[in-house]
C-alpha cells in the first residue's frame, strides 16, 4: 500500500526535475510552550518524531539536496537524522528564522535553481501540496514564493498585507501587527519557494528592527517588492496541513488527524473501521479486506492481518501475524504472536 505521505501528482514530480531545487527545513527551536525538556521537532506524532514526518513529505520530490537547521539539543536531532540523506548545519544562537536561513548558506554554495524552505514542526504537509507549490513557482517565474491560507482564528501567525490592488505586500508578524492587521485572516503558512541567490541577497539586507530583535525571513517579501518585483502567492486550500506544532495541544491534533488519514485509507482499501477516530494503527502494518476492526483497537509494529478478520474492541497487537477468518475477543493483548487461519483467540472450548 503506497503511504498517504507519497501520494501526489507524477506529472507535477517530472516537472520537478526539469529545474534544481534543493529543500531548507527550519528545526533549530527549543518549542517553549511545549513545556518540555525534549526538543519540539523531537516530539511523537503518530509514531514518528515529527521531523520525520515533514522529511517524509519531501522524500517524493528528489530534491538535489536537502539541508536541516538545528540548534536547541542539536545532538539529539542530529541523531534522529540518520537514515536520512540530509545535511545538518547547527545554528549556534537562534536569532530569528531569517539567521537560520542564512546558516545554510555555505552548504547551499554553488547550489542554483529553487530553494524549498519549511518549517520541521509541521508534520501535516503533503507531498502533493508541496508539489503544486514547486510547479506554481516555476510558472509564475517571480523570484519568491509564499504559501499562504485563511485561518478563522489567525492568532500566532504572521498576516499576510496586500495593497489596495490586492496585491501582496508584505508578511506582518503578529507580535508587530497593529490591531487592524491582527484581524486579517490570511496568513502566512511559513513555506517558501525561493529562487537562489535571490534570497541570500535579500536577507543581507534584513535588519533586526522589530519587537523580537531578530532577522525576519518573512521581511525578503518586502525587499522583493521594492525591488519592483512580484511575489507568488500559493494558496494552501486546507488549512490544517500547514498546522505549526506549538503546545501539546496542537500535538494532539496533529496525532489525530495523522491517525485519521491512514484509517481513511485503510477503508478505501476494503477495511472496516467502527469508529475510526478510536482505531490506531501504525504505518507499515497491513490489514487484508473484510477484516473488521471494532472501537479502541491499537494495531503497531510489523502486525499482519489478513483477510475476514474480526478484531473485537479494546485490543492490542504487536508484532503480531493474524491469518485469514481469524477472530480475536475483546480485550486482548498480544505481542509477537500468530494466529492461524480459521482460528478463535481465545480458543473457544
Amino acid at each position: 500500500m503506497t503511504p498517504y505521505w507519497a501520494k501526489t501528482s507524477t506529472s507535477s514530480l517530472k516537472r520537478m526535475t526539469t529545474e534544481q531545487v534543493s529543500g531548507l527545513i527550519l528545526a533549530a527551536g527549543k518549542g517553549t510552550r511545549m513545556k518540555s525538556a525534549i526538543a519540539k521537532v523531537l516530539h511523537e506524532v503518530f509514531y514518528a518524531p515529527m521531523l520525520h514526518h515533514v522529511l517524509d513529505a519531501m522524500a517524493p520530490l528528489r530534491l538535489e539536496r536537502t539541508i536541516v537547521i538545528i540548534g536547541h539539543q542539536h545532538e539529539q536531532v542530529e541523531a534522529a537524522l540518520r537514515g536520512y540523506p540530509v545535511t545538518p548545519v547547527v545554528q549556534r544562537e537562534q536569532l530569528g528564522t531569517g539567521h537560520a536561513v542564512l546558516c545554510a548558506e555555505e552548504s547551499l554554495r554553488g547550489a542554483g535553481g529553487v530553494l524549498l524552505i519549511l518549517c520541521g514542526d509541521t508534520p501535516l504537509i503533503r507531498t502533493a501540496t508541496l508539489a503544486a507549490m514547486l510547479a506554481s513557482h516555476q510558472e509564475q517565474a517571480m523570484p519568491l514564493t509564499v504559501m499562504t491560507t485563511t485561518l478563522v482564528e489567525p492568532a500566532g501567525y504572521g498576516r499576510i498585507i496586500r495593497n489596495s490592488q490586492g496585491e501582496f505586500e508584505k508578511i506582518v508578524e503578529e507580535k508587530d501587527a497593529s490591531s487592524a492587521e491582527r484581524r486579517i485572516t490570511e496568513i502566512n503558512a511559513g513555506i517558501y519557494c525561493v529562487d537562489l541567490p535571490f534570497i541570500f541577497n535579500a536577507l543581507a539586507r534584513v535588519g533586526t528592527d522589530n519587537n523580537q530583535g531578530e532577522r525576519y525571513l518573512t521581511d525578503i517579501v518586502a525587499i522583493a517588492r521594492g525591488e519592483g518585483r512580484q511575489v507568488n502567492m500559493f494558496c494552501c486550500a486546507d488549512s490544517m496541513e500547514v498546522l505549526g506544532v506549538n503546545s501539546r495541544l496542537e500535538l494532539a491534533e496533529a496525532h489525530r488527524q495523522l491517525q485519521l488519514r491512514r484509517n481513511a485509507e485503510l477503508m478505501l482499501a476494503g477495511v472496516t473501521l467502527l469508529a475510526p477516530d478510536t482505531i490506531s494503527v501504525q504505518p507499515g502494518v497491513t490489514i487484508g479486506p473484510d477484516t473488521c476492526i471494532h472501537p479502541n483497537v491499537h494495531l503497531t509494529g510489523s502486525t499482519r492481518v489478513g483477510r475476514h478478520c474480526i478484531i473485537a474492541p479494546n485490543t492490542v497487537l504487536h508484532d503480531c501475524r493474524i491469518g485469514d477468518n481469524v477472530t480475536i475477543g475483546p480485550l486482548s493483548l498480544l505481542n509477537g504472536q500468530e494466529l492461524a487461519d480459521n482460528t478463535c483467540f481465545p480458543p473457544q472450548p
